[in-house]
């Protein structure tokens, strides 16, 4: 059983730049943090106030999403907000201590909300999928909830993004409840979050080489399999032009929507695993 869709690296874009900050696409940069990705959406000269951070990295990176922040907009310059894909601990590690530091508004999809203001943990992860060390540590990962609720707001039911006109969300659930994706139909430019990857995270090797497949979510930390299947069709058919992902490198072109299309047509034998704690039947919050 196939279980991953390997992508030409032609379809892969350059890799980051010395500073650690990579431009994809017109106003968009990612840099690498640890074992996540975090995006910076506004263009290089937008100065203070005028720039949009999303997702911030696992805990210990504050120093490293300021210094790539700096590097792309300027000493000092602050975002006009921070938008989370979702909250899982390797998007959220450093977002207390970015919060705190900026004093910025922290925009998530009302059913992340909970994992985010101190109510809930996610539901717990599954160490026996994906086969590798990443997925066999799940067991020791952080699942909140953290508490961040004096800087929290909704994102607008309408779809907009704050601060960015161009940009809308979009609900992908699966990898959990309130996951979001973040879409520029202008130049088809898409922010996927964790609703599909590409990387193989689960193995530790591949983390670190960071060859270019493209993959399902995370498969340790996925409870709703059925909802990440349909987010992911729901993505593939925007044909996006280029890809940045919550792990693993950016993507453009036409061979990575041609896998992109593939692991959606072929989700069931590609990402979901062949058992597992939440193949049967999705978790529920706790």
């Amino acid at each position: 059983m196939v279980q991953q869709i390997p992508v030409g690296q032609r379809a892969e874009l350059p890799d980051l730049e010395d500073n650690g900050v990579a431009e994809i696409s017109t106003g968009v940069a990612y840099s690498r943090v640890g074992i996540v990705n975090v995006v910076f959406l506004g263009s290089p000269d937008a100065g203070d106030g005028r720039w949009v951070l999303i997702d911030a990295g696992v805990w210990g990176t504050t120093s490293a999403i300021v210094r790539a922040a700096e590097t792309r907009f300027g000493n000092g310059c602050r975002p006009a907000a921070i938008v989370l894909t979702h909250g899982h601990f390797d998007h959220v590690g450093a977002l207390h201590d970015l919060a705190e530091r900026w004093d910025v508004p922290i925009y998530a999809h009302p059913l992340e909300h909970p994992y985010l203001n101190g109510s809930q943990q996610y539901p717990p992860p599954d160490p026996s999928v994906g086969g590798g060390l990443m997925a066999a540590l799940s067991r020791f990962y952080p699942r909140g909830p953290i508490d961040v609720s004096r800087w929290l707001r909704e994102l607008a039911a309408d779809g907009s993004v704050p601060e960015l006109p161009d940009w809308r969300w979009i609900h992908t659930p699966g990898h959990s409840p309130g996951h979001v994706s973040l879409w520029r139909g202008a130049d088809r430019t898409l922010v996927a979050g964790d609703a599909f990857i590409t990387t193989a995270q689960e193995s530790a090797y591949a983390v670190f080489t960071q060859e270019p497949e493209l993959h399902g979510p995370p498969k340790y930390y996925t409870p709703d399999w059925d909802n990440a299947g349909a987010s992911v069709s729901r993505l593939a058919a925007l044909e996006p032009e280029v890809v940045t992902t919550g792990h693993g490198p950016a993507m453009h072109g036409p061979e990575m929507r041609a896998a992109l299309h593939e692991l959606a047509d072929r989700f069931e034998v590609v990402a979901i695993p062949p058992q597992g704690r939440y193949v049967n039947s999705p978790g529920l919050p706790r």
